[in-house]
This record gives structure tokens, sequence and C-alpha cells, in this order.
């Protein structure tokens, strides 16, 4: 009965060993050269630094904002002009239906009048114009800021992707191994076989693991491809890691820098401005505009003569309907003047808010990641290496040897996962500030890249 147990498992395992062989070779074909390269040369490696200049250049968001942001540049001059001049040219008291101008009265007459705000009404509203101004280009900054944010976050996790690939692909040809181990020692009557089974499950199941990871990659590419309007399917070489800063500026200056300096405050700063000035120039509006106006006229006179005269004309607006206009103009302005100091207390708020945030995952980050390359990979690995071979000496069953080898990989996938929460966050933080916190071009040295962070 022994006999032909054996038998029946020699044949099994043949079958099975094929078809983990066939998925782990399909699974290595679907990954792209660019993802399953080691470390990514200067040439192939997609460089944080690149894809910032290349969003600001061609993203169509930040193109109309910069156009919007001239147009409101355009109306600052015009904002401080008076109203044109109104030219009138008449023909006065001429007969009907010959258009023959009458006797003693008939004439032609020209005329210009002219409207004068007074009261300064014109500096103000040309301040107003300038505040409004400087607020949308403020606004074009932080729309540029938000999409450097945007790049960052799927540019690290297009980093994370293409790490925790490798990994995923290393574990598939150390999962064989040790489906070859364990079959070996089968065949030699120091294993069993339900060992076996279980390599070939956990190749298996290695193999969906990296089909999903190569479709997250997919994803990310797509979204940076959308964010530097190029087609979805525009292929995209690996994610080198930038080197990030040896040390986190204190929590005071980045918030001392941010309350002033953040492209969005910048722009509520100069709204509330614009609100201000706005609510003063509404307080005179109830003083009456001065309308000044020259008039010219000549006609025939006696024996083929020409009679020529002049007029000047002054008038000046009457704010009869002041309490329905002008006064509700003046709360209307007050009230958008408050409107403005709030929303500059909201993004006050929401800064202050955002920025500990991002503060408290870049240090969780930093920490573990550090924790992780001193401590828990070195044990884990050690780990690995005594399950494994213990387990060759039958000191351990494989199921601790396969514990501690999935172990090693899924701290090294979340490795890669904190090295990218890093780059998020340290983004995050310039976003808010407004400032560059380090070069996003430069690159730590290439036989430690992926782990220097």
């Amino acid at each position: 009965m022994r006999h032909v147990e054996r038998r029946r498992s020699a044949r099994t395992i043949p079958r099975t060993r094929a078809v983990a062989a066939g998925a782990l070779l399909s699974v290595l074909a679907a990954i792209p050269a660019t993802a399953q390269t080691g470390e990514p040369g200067a040439a192939s490696a997609a460089r944080l630094g690149d894809l910032y200049a290349q969003v600001r250049r061609d993203n169509p968001k930040l193109v109309a904002a910069r156009a919007l942001a001239r147009a409101s540049e355009t109306r600052v001059s015009g904002a401080s002009r008076p109203p044109d001049p109104l030219l009138q040219l008449g023909f006065m008291n001429y007969a009907v239906p010959n258009l023959a101008p009458m006797p003693v009265i008939g004439m032609a007459q020209l005329q210009v009048m002219q409207m004068l705000p007074l009261g300064g009404k014109l500096a103000l509203a040309g301040r107003a114009a300038g505040a409004e101004a400087a607020a949308a280009g403020a606004r074009t900054d932080d729309l540029s800021w938000e999409l450097r944010d945007e790049t960052a976050m799927a540019f690290y996790d297009l980093y994370a992707a293409d790490g925790q690939l490798g990994v995923a692909r290393e574990m598939l040809r150390q999962l064989a191994d040790i489906a070859t181990t364990a079959e070996t020692m089968y065949r030699l009557g120091d294993g069993r076989q339900a060992d076996v089974l279980r390599a070939q499950v956990e190749v298996a199941k290695m193999a969906q693991d990296t089909l999903r990871m190569q479709a997250m990659r997919q994803t990310m590419a797509a979204r940076l491809n959308a964010l530097l309007d190029r087609a979805s399917e525009a292929a995209f070489a690996a994610a080198i890691l930038p080197a990030f800063p040896d040390s986190i500026p204190a929590r005071a200056w980045i918030d001392s820098v941010a309350r002033d300096e953040r492209p969005l405050v910048r722009a509520g700063l100069d709204e509330l401005r614009g609100a201000e000035i706005s609510q003063a120039r509404a307080r005179k509006e109830i003083w009456p505009d001065l309308q000044v106006g020259v008039q010219y006229g000549q006609r025939g006179g006696e024996a083929g003569s020409t009679e020529r005269m002049g007029s000047v004309m002054f008038g000046a607006s009457i704010p009869v309907f002041a309490r329905d206009r002008q006064l509700r103009a003046r709360d209307e302005a007050g009230a958008m003047t408050q409107v403005a100091r709030a929303d500059l207390a909201a993004v006050r708020a929401d800064t202050r808010g955002k920025i500990g945030e991002a503060y408290a995952n870049l240090t969780r980050a930093r920490s573990l990641a550090q924790v992780y390359r001193t401590t828990v990979l070195p044990q884990a690995e050690a780990t690995a290496a005594s399950a494994l071979a213990a387990y060759r000496v039958g000191t351990v069953d494989f199921m601790t040897l396969l514990d501690a080898r999935m172990s090693v990989n899924t701290y090294r996938r979340e490795l890669f996962v904190l090295q990218a929460d890093q780059g998020k966050a340290w983004a995050d933080l310039e976003m808010l500030i407004g400032r560059e916190l380090f070069d996003p071009n430069r690159t730590v040295a290439t036989t430690t890249m992926r782990g220097a962070q």
C-alpha cells in the first residue's frame, strides 16, 4: 500500500511542478522590461523632477489657469480709467422733407460729454482690480503645487509598485526553490507530499499577487499620463526614488512659512485686500459723479457768413435711491469682506491641520523605515535562513520555513510602501508651504537605491 501511494505521488508531483512552472513563466513574461530590471539606470529611470517639469509645461488645467491669470491682469489698467467720453453729432432744426437748415435756428452741433467719478473711486477700483489679479496669479501658483502633489502621489505609488513587483518576482523564484527542496526531500523519504503541494499552492498565489501588482502599476502609469496629457497606454520606465533630506524641518518653521507663503493663503490675503478696497469704494458710491460737457455749434448767418457758438455744461448724478442702491451696496461690500476674512481663516486652519497630518506621516514613515532596515528585515532574513537550514535536517516543519520566508517578503514589500509614504509626506509639506524642500532629481547611490531612504 505504501508503494502504491509513493507511485501515485510520483506521478502527481511532476504535474503540479509543471503547472507551477507554467504560472511562473507566464507571470514573468507579463511584467514589462522596465519593471523587471533590478536597479533602474539613469537613462531608463523615471525621475520625479522631470515629471514635475512636464506637468508644469503640459497640464491643460495649468495652461487654462495661466490664461485666466493673464486675463485678470489685463483688466487692471482699465479699471482706474474713467468711462469713455460720449461724442454726439447733431443736425438741429432742419426742415422736412428737404432737410435744409431753417433760417436763424437751423444749425449743426458737436457735443462731447465726460463722466468723472469723484472721491477717489477710480483709484480704488484700480487697486481692487490689482488685488483680484494678484489673487488669480496666486491661485494659479497653488494649482501648480496641487498638480505637483498629485504627480508625486502617482509617482511614489508607481515606485512602490515597481519595488513590490521586484520582491514578488524574487519571491516566486525562492518559492520555486523551496518547492524543489521539499520535492527532493520527499523523494528521499525525508519529507511529506503535503509540503510539496503546499509549496506549489504558494507559487500559484504569488503568481496571482504579481499579476495584481502589475495591474496596479498600469493604473499608476495611467494617472501620470493623465497629468501629463498623454495617451493612457504610454509606457513609463521604473520610478527612481529621490534622495530625501537627512532631517525634517521644525514644525514651528513650517507653520510660520505656510501661514503667509502658501499660494492659497496668498490668494486669500489678496482677496481680503480686494474686498476691503471694494468696501471703501462702496462707501464713496453715494458721492455724485460729475459730468462735464463741451458743445460746439454753427449755422449760416447773413450774407453767407457762418455763425459759430460754444457751450460748457456741468452735471452730476443724484442718488435719489441711495437707501435701496448705494447703502445696500455698502452692506454687500461689508458682507463680502467678512466672507473673504472667514475664507482666509479657514484656509489657514485647514493648512495647519494638513501640515500636522503630513508631519506625523513623515515622522512615522521615517522611523518605521529605519526600524525595518536596521532591525526587522535583518532579523527576518536570519530567521528565514535558519528555518531553511533546520528544515533540510528535519528539525522544523515545512510551515515554519514557509512562514519565515513569507514574513521576509511581507516586510520587504512594506518597506517600499514606507519609502513611498515618506515621499508623499514630503510632497504634501512642499505643497502646503509653497516651497521645494529638496531636489527631486537628486538620487542616492545606485547600489543603495532601494533601501537608502
